[in-house]
């Protein structure tokens, strides 16, 4: 199993309803493509609160290297991602994904 985990530090002008149309697109992109399942993500509620302004996140399960592929290939993948870096602080540089084989 492949566990993708996406931190987003959103812009300040990005409104909670945007970023949740955002992740239900990626949920519901989750629940279409075979090998890929578990969708999470939101806002973080940690106690330790040590987020650095990487307020919010996501968590997708995948059976193999090839259905994380598939995914992040996908044009509605692809669509997505351009928002999630449109309105990230910085672009990019406001994403963190680490992909841990478990």
């Amino acid at each position: 199993m492949i566990r993708h985990i996406v931190l987003t530090k959103f812009k300040p002008e990005t409104d909670e309803a945007t970023i949740a149309e955002i992740y239900a697109g990626l949920s519901a992109l989750v629940q279409d493509l075979p090998g890929a399942h578990g969708f999470l993500g939101g806002r973080s509620e940690s106690p330790e609160q040590i987020e650095r302004g990487f307020m919010h996140g996501f968590v997708v399960d995948f059976d193999s290297w090839d259905a994380l592929k598939n995914y992040a290939d996908h044009p509605r993948h692809q669509a997505l991602g351009g928002q999630l870096v449109a309105h990230a602080v910085g672009g990019l540089d406001g994403i963190l994904v680490v992909d841990l084989d478990a």
